[in-house]
């Protein structure tokens, strides 16, 4: 079953995106980051999400984001799958974290129990199958809105979105050009879906 090892974040100022990813969430291979000078402009088509286990969580790692420099997009509420909240990078990635628990059963520990990659694509049914044919496995499926695959022995679980539906769930204009300023780790790469988000294949420390 094809997996995600990592996603490679494409970063104007790397010494500065670096020192916010550790600061703010403390992530070890599973995003990496890359100098580049490719061109982008507004919504990049995609959003990483933090998954938690408890609403104390959340406000922890938003609350260490903004204080590293991070732009609130969504402030962490309430609703009615959980509780969460929609940050943005100082290098312009979008970030959600969020969790299903509406109540706290301890003290915060910042700790992650998942990493979600979400795509917002033009044709969810027709990402679905070209990734079908990839070699990844679907785990849930909701018709032509929102598919997710099994992360298998992967870091890192992918999710589809339509595009406007995800600029709408992080806060932003659905509209941006240029590069996605994303490579995606896995063990099926490389090629480019659809949409231009590119892969290529984990190294295989990565992938192990």
């Amino acid at each position: 079953m094809t997996s995600i090892a990592s996603v490679t974040l494409e970063v104007a100022d790397l010494t500065a995106a670096d020192r916010f990813h550790t600061t703010a969430f403390g992530l070890g291979g599973q995003v990496r980051l890359r100098a580049s000078e490719e061109p982008t402009a507004g919504f990049r088509g995609f959003t990483l999400s933090l998954v938690v286990s408890q609403p104390a969580d959340v406000d922890a790692l938003v609350g260490a984001a903004v204080d590293a420099g991070a732009a609130t997009l969504k402030p962490a509420a309430k609703s009615l799958w959980g509780y969460g909240g929609v940050v943005q990078a100082p290098d312009g990635t979008i970030w959600q974290v969020a969790t299903s628990a509406k109540k706290d059963t301890g003290p915060a520990t910042r700790r992650i129990d998942e990493v979600v990659l979400l795509l917002g694509v033009a044709d969810v049914k027709a990402s679905k199958q070209f990734y079908v044919g990839q070699g990844l496995a679907v785990a849930k499926g909701f018709g032509s809105k929102y598919v997710e695959f099994a992360p298998g022995s992967g870091s890192v679980k992918l999710a589809l979105y339509k595009r406007r539906a995800l600029a709408k769930v992080a806060g932003v204009s659905p509209d941006g050009s240029g590069s996605h300023r994303l490579v995606v780790a896995g063990d099926a790469g490389p090629f480019t879906d659809p949409d231009g988000f590119a892969w290529e294949a984990a190294s295989p420390a990565l992938a192990n």
